[in-house]
């Protein structure tokens, strides 16, 4: 009896033991895991940016006129030489009864000059008519020998001098005729002119309307834009990059416009504007920035849809390698003096390896040594990780 007790007692540690030994075993650390492949490595800047067409053209007003009601919209195409606005002489300033008063006291003074101007005219003539007859007199007298040739010559210099007073006259009554009829145009009740000829402002190119700024109606000083007009065909992408980033951006690189609505579209940097300006990002850090022009290659046909200013995502790419080794880039992290490494999953446990990468984008790295395709990595490793702990990857 006791030696079945004894053992029965003696199977319970054993099992009770065991237990404990399991409990406070350590177990593997769940880790995300991600292969070491082989492919194309690119890496590249990539920046949000907007299209805008290569040439706007401003449609204005070339005079101060009236315009009438524009019927073209935006997205309405146009050919070049299209009448695209209507513009009408402005109409005079509507008077009030001490401007009517006004204007007829100039009428009347304008009248009576030309009056005065009349009479001058007559007096100057009549002063030529006196001053010929007394030339001809001279003259005979002097034949004669009565009179002096000095006498003559100033005969004949009055005779001149009444000639020109009295074109001067002449002129003087024209002045005063015409300034009477400004007065009385003035005086003339609206609409009684005869109406003028339109003016017809054509389109300089064939393209779409991008904006109709004066649609309406109205009377309009010289130089007012009634709309913009391009041809969405000639379409370039603006990024607005980092200045340090810019400096790779350089003319010539290959650059992929993504995130418009469709599939990945290629395009080269045409220019890197030469002048910076100073922007505020989301966080209020202010930063220099710089303009990068980038033209499309070939669009697809779905890039027809896309208008002017609309967002995009541009990607200049800096390095492209045809054949190299990709890890995934959240399986780096600092090592030793200012290298990377990597754990490699190896028989279930987490293995330390230094690795030397070529570059990195944002999902993946160029590795030159290392690592080799097909191994198995730890992603994100947690800090419980180290050099041959046991893991498990999560499924």
């Amino acid at each position: 009896m006791r030696k079945r007790t004894l053992i029965g007692w003696s199977m319970t540690s054993v099992v009770l033991l065991a237990a404990l030994a399991w409990a406070f075993a350590p177990r593997p650390v769940a880790v995300e895991t991600g292969v070491v492949g082989s492919g194309p490595f690119e890496e590249s800047i990539e920046e949000d940016g907007r299209t805008r067409l290569k040439d706007r053209y401003a449609v204005s007003a070339p005079v101060a006129a009236r315009l009438t009601r524009i019927v073209l919209r935006e997205g309405d195409r146009v050919a070049a030489g299209d009448t695209v606005a209507v513009l009408l002489p402005a109409l005079p300033t509507m008077m009030d009864e001490r401007a009517v008063r006004e204007a007829s006291a100039r009428h009347a003074a304008a009248t009576a000059s030309v009056q005065r101007a009349r009479a001058a005219l007559e007096r100057a003539a009549v002063k030529v008519e006196e001053t010929q007859l007394e030339l001809h007199r001279t003259a005979k007298l002097t034949g004669e020998g009565f009179l002096s040739a000095a006498r003559l010559d100033s005969a004949r210099l009055a005779f001149a001098a009444a000639q020109r007073d009295h074109e001067a006259a002449r002129a003087e009554q024209e002045v005063a005729v015409q300034e009477r009829e400004r007065a009385a145009a003035a005086l003339q009740p609206l609409g009684a002119a005869t109406p003028a000829r339109p003016l017809t402002l054509r389109s300089p190119v064939d393209g779409v309307v991008l904006r109709v700024v004066q649609p309406s109606e109205a009377t309009l000083p010289v130089g007012t834009v009634l709309m913009e007009i391009g041809d969405p065909s000639r379409m370039e992408i603006v990024a607005e990059m980092l200045t340090t980033d810019a400096i790779q951006a350089q003319p010539g690189r290959r650059a992929v416009i993504e995130r418009w609505g469709g599939e990945p579209v290629q395009g080269r940097v045409r220019r890197v504007e030469p002048a910076a300006f100073t922007k505020v990002s989301a966080l209020g850090i202010e930063e220099q920035r710089v303009a990068v022009l980038i033209d499309l290659d070939h669009p697809p046909p779905a890039w027809d849809r896309v208008g002017d200013g609309f967002r995009v995502t541009a990607r200049v790419v800096t390095r492209s390698v045809d054949a190299a080794t990709l890890v995934p880039v959240g399986a780096l992290f600092p090592y030793a003096d200012g290298g990377l490494a990597a754990y490699r999953l190896e028989n279930g446990r987490a293995r330390l390896q230094p690795v030397e990468i070529g570059g990195r984008n944002a999902s993946q790295a160029w590795v030159r040594s290392g690592l080799s395709p097909g191994q198995v990595v730890i992603v994100y490793p947690p800090p419980t990780v180290a050099e041959g702990v046991r893991v498990r990857a999560r499924r």
